[in-house]
């Protein structure tokens, strides 16, 4: 893509300090004036044409160049690596303390690095693509990526950081004796396209400093619907390398300094050290010497070529706009994924669980992300290249938002393919200073979506929550359903997740989002939330929580009931039928003390049962009953395919017997699918155990 070159002046300031040439020196190969200079120089006037190409002679340059300035004059300067140096106080870090803030885990750092990359989405209207490269050199492929890097020049100052007793000292020093024993290196780059890339300035406020200079510096620029908002997620990057180095390589979408493509710059994490006499701090940059004075000699980004960027292994697809990091010493450090296989999977899954719902698509607007993950070796395949299907992984909360995305849903389940939908009040509380009296806050109704879980989930009969650009936040586990409720997957989608603007709406982002923790994974108390919001935010969230839960139960059929004799759960899916006992409970007959029940493979209920009995001079014979619970008219019964005794009972001719003066026993029950009128999953067991025909025995 063209785009126009940068205005002559600040274009000219820096080909004069690139050159160590001043304006009066200038000048006078010109034969000019230093005014005259100056005046270009700030601005206020531009060279004619003939003067253009005297320029250009001067610079020795071609003649196009300083018309469209798209590109410095060559300079000669060698690439190098900056070592900041060492406070003047005494002061010292041994690590970079942001790197500790989340595991150095592939997953976390799928997390937060798609998380960025969604949040700098460019062109609102195509998805962001993320790609994951695994990539492991050995030999000669290792020697010439070593050389690109000027390993040699870094070496000594790993070998003092890795002398150390601290903790990144002696990660250091195992990464150092794995490289030399080993002879290979993982390398990890993670490349976002339709983002919007590190534009701004080198040292100043933009996206650029935010992530290569500064810690803590989120600079979000997304409209108040950006995941992040600590400043914490890129620091995953550097915690993912065994050797705290990671490379850059951006595509912007706007220019700095006339250019677009291929702003390079690499970032190494030490701890203090001492090389040859001289103490530094830590950081460094892998860069072009600035010839600015301001910041004279420290490693700044180059415009690379191509075959630069090649031997670096940050060469990109495409010219879209977006960014390249290459992690150096890719590693898992929970111990669950060392080969490239397993790092592979593991990244496939992360992004899976953590994007699915970025990930699906409705009729009137496409997905939020696409993502993949490659595998190489010495540029050769080790695993092909796989796109993360957010259907496969989570089917039925796929299917769940997409419903949603077209206005599929419905109020009731009546089928297995359906989506039901509620809305979940959450009210925002004010912030401090901006309430009235009494003021509790602003309502915002977040979108709760259920659906009967898929044959194949994992895990199910939670509630996935996201905002935003919907990452999942938290997966909750709604409380009070009872044993006999479906297998369900829910999604609740609240602030800018729910496909809406409006006041509301930003105001439960900003309110959500203040009650994350860095890691982003619940709505919780935070420090940020009671510091910013009036009194009662915390309780806020709990009566969110509490309603989703009611929600939930509302669109699973739950029957509320205000009656005692243990959990409500347990009451629902086991009765006790006694005809003749008296309005007023007594312990005259046998009552429930503990249900558990599931689905098995051939659609079967297996339920075990615990009965507590009253002292009785004689043995009691029950009839244990199987029955579904529908929606309208009496429950069918469905028959029983094996009923055994497992505590102080025994089974007679579909009865269960229990002794004279035995006050507990637990017996086993499985139904006969061929009686259950609808499937399983779609309907409550109820269990009844009636006094058999002929009472006591």
């Amino acid at each position: 893509m063209e785009h126009p070159g940068e205005e002559f002046g600040p274009w000219l300031a820096r080909q004069l300090n690139r050159m160590d040439m001043s304006q009066s020196d200038l000048a006078v190969r010109l034969g000019l004036t230093r005014a005259a200079v100056s005046a270009w120089v700030n601005g206020r006037a531009e060279p004619r044409e003939e003067t253009k190409r005297a320029l250009a002679e001067v610079f020795g340059t071609n003649p196009a160049l300083v018309d469209s300035r798209t590109s410095d004059v060559a300079s000669g300067r060698p690439l190098r690596w900056h070592h900041r140096t060492a406070h003047a106080d005494g002061g010292r870090e041994y690590g970079n303390a942001a790197a500790f803030a989340f595991d150095a885990d592939m997953s976390v750092l799928a997390r937060e690095a798609t998380q960025n990359a969604l949040d700098e989405r460019c062109d609102v209207g195509a998805p962001v693509r993320v790609h994951y490269t695994l990539h492991e050199l050995t030999g000669e492929h290792l020697s010439s990526f070593l050389a690109a890097l000027q390993w040699d020049e870094l070496r000594p100052h790993y070998d003092r950081a890795a002398s150390a007793e601290q903790k990144v000292s002696r990660s250091l020093r195992a990464a150092l004796n794995e490289l030399e024993s080993r002879n290979s290196l993982v390398l990890l780059r993670v490349d976002d396209f339709n983002a919007n890339g590190l534009t701004g300035p080198e040292y100043h406020d933009g996206r650029f400093a935010a992530v290569v200079r500064r810690q803590l510096d989120s600079h979000k620029q997304s409209g108040g619907r950006a995941g992040g908002s600590y400043g914490l997620g890129k620091a995953t990057l550097w915690a993912a390398s065994r050797f705290g180095l990671v490379l850059i390589n951006s595509t912007l979408s706007e220019p700095h300094e006339g250019r677009t493509e291929r702003r390079v710059i690499g970032r190494l994490d030490l701890p203090w050290r001492q090389v040859d006499g001289e103490a530094f701090a830590g950081p460094a940059w892998f860069g072009e010497p600035d010839t600015d004075p301001a910041h004279k000699d420290v490693s700044r980004s180059w415009w690379a070529d191509e075959e630069t960027v090649r031997s670096l292994h940050l060469d990109r697809r495409t010219s879209e706009p977006g960014t390249s990091f290459l992690v150096v010493g890719a590693h898992d450090a929970s111990g669950d994924a060392e080969d490239l296989r397993d790092l592979h999977d593991k990244l496939v899954r992360s992004l899976g669980d953590g994007f699915w719902a970025a990930m699906v698509g409705g009729v009137a607007a496409g997905p939020l992300l696409e993502a993949r993950v490659s595998t190489l070796r010495d540029g050769q395949v080790v695993v092909p290249e796989e796109r993360v299907d957010p259907y496969t992984r989570h089917p039925a909360l796929s299917r769940a938002l997409q419903a949603h995305l077209d206005g599929h849903t419905v109020d009731c389940l009546t089928s297995e393919d359906q989506v039901a939908r509620a809305e979940v009040p959450l009210i925002v509380t004010p912030l401090k200073g901006r309430g009235r009296a009494r003021d509790k806050g602003r309502e915002h109704l977040a979108v709760l979506l259920l659906t009967p879980a898929a044959d194949a989930d994992e895990r199910h009969s939670r509630v996935v929550c996201m905002r935003g650009n919907r990452m999942t936040i938290t997966e909750h586990r709604p409380r009070e359903l009872p044993l006999g409720t479906m297998p369900f997957q829910a999604v609740l989608l609240a602030g800018y997740a729910t496909d809406r603007d409006g006041e509301d709406v930003a105001l439960a982002e900003e309110f959500l989002r203040a009650s994350e923790p860095p890691e982003h994974d619940r709505w919780d108390r935070t420090e940020e939330l009671t510091s910013l919001y009036e009194r009662g935010a915390v309780s806020r969230l709990k009566e969110f929580r509490s309603d989703v839960d009611k929600a939930v139960r509302a669109l699973v059929g739950r029957r509320e009931t205000k009656r005692a004799g243990g959990p409500a759960a347990l009451r629902e899916l086991l009765t006790w039928d006694a005809p003749n006992a008296p309005t007023r409970r007594t312990q005259a007959f046998p009552t429930v003390r503990g249900v558990s029940a599931h689905v098995v493979e051939s659609g079967a209920w297996s339920v075990t049962v615990e009965v507590k009995l009253p002292a009785a001079d004689d043995p009691w014979r029950l009839t244990p009953v199987a029955k579904f619970d529908v929606r309208s008219g009496g429950r069918p019964v469905v028959g029983w395919a094996a009923l055994e005794a497992d505590e102080d009972c025994r089974v007679e001719n579909g009865d269960l017997v229990v002794e004279a003066g035995v006050r507990k026993a637990v017996f086993r029950g499985v139904t006969n699918p061929a009686t259950h009128p609808v499937r399983s999953g779609y309907a409550r067991l109820v269990v009844e155990v009636q006094k058999a025909r002929g009472g006591s025995v």
